[in-house]
């Protein structure tokens, strides 16, 4: 009796199981649950400010970082195990996809920084230091710094430690992209209170009603920057 008893139940487990078990959709949504579970829903970003938002990006640039970590230019080892067996065009569908979700931006973090610090953060993010050959970042991100299409991204939305850490990254060589590497020149020439001067305004500013990345940057960019070109053969 116990027996049998024991197997209903058991039996009864499974059919639960079995209806709660989501249905397979081949969809790229789906595919790629295995970003969304350190970039967030949808890739809104992770709420522990170091898996960055990839949703809205352009896909140019969300396909040079898929290639970046798989070809060894970005060091994170899940990511390149993530990667490593994908092809080409497998993470330009990748990166098509997530560039393609228009979806809401949390609100910025509160400033945790002095108001000097945040006035030398906004004076290099607008402006630039010619005296340390520094252009503006609005020069290669967008006067609306929500990047631009094809390969550049937007600066606004990222928590203060994540650009903390991919500014310290290019400083160290631990971060790269294909040469000319044009941020981590700019990295270099940034002194440690600078960088952290501008993380701390880009991380507190609000976002503008169009988070959209322009559709192309008004001018010439000031550094020559092997990033913003799509690598040769690859063509998104």
């Amino acid at each position: 009796m116990r027996a049998w008893l024991v197997f209903l139940l058991l039996a009864l487990a499974g059919a639960r199981a079995a209806v709660a078990a989501p249905a397979f959709e081949d969809t790229m949504a789906q595919r790629t649950l295995a970003c969304t579970a350190c970039h967030g829903k949808e890739g809104r970003a992770a709420p522990d400010g170091f898996y960055p938002r990839i949703a809205g990006k352009p896909a140019g640039y969300l396909y040079n970082q898929l290639l970046n970590f798989r070809d060894g230019r970005r060091h994170y080892g899940l990511m390149a195990r993530l990667l490593d067996p994908l092809s080409d065009a497998y993470l330009l569908e990748i990166a098509q996809h997530f560039a393609a979700l228009d979806l809401p931006y949390p609100p910025p973090q509160p400033a945790k920084a002095t108001p000097e610090q945040l006035q030398r953060g906004h004076q290099l993010v607008t402006k630039g230091d010619a005296a340390f050959k520094l252009p503006a970042c609005a020069q290669c991100h967008g006067e609306r710094l929500t990047g631009a299409q094809p390969t550049t991204p937007g600066l606004l939305g990222l928590p203060r430690d994540y650009l903390n850490a991919q500014l310290g990254a290019w400083r160290t060589g631990q971060r790269r992209a294909h040469a000319p590497d044009c941020m981590a020149f700019v990295a270099r020439q940034l002194t440690p209170d600078d960088l952290t001067a501008v993380a701390a305004w880009l991380s507190s500013q609000p976002l503008p009603s169009d988070t959209h990345p322009a559709a192309a940057l008004p001018g010439q960019l000031p550094l020559e920057c092997g990033s913003a070109q799509r690598p040769a053969g690859r063509q998104p």
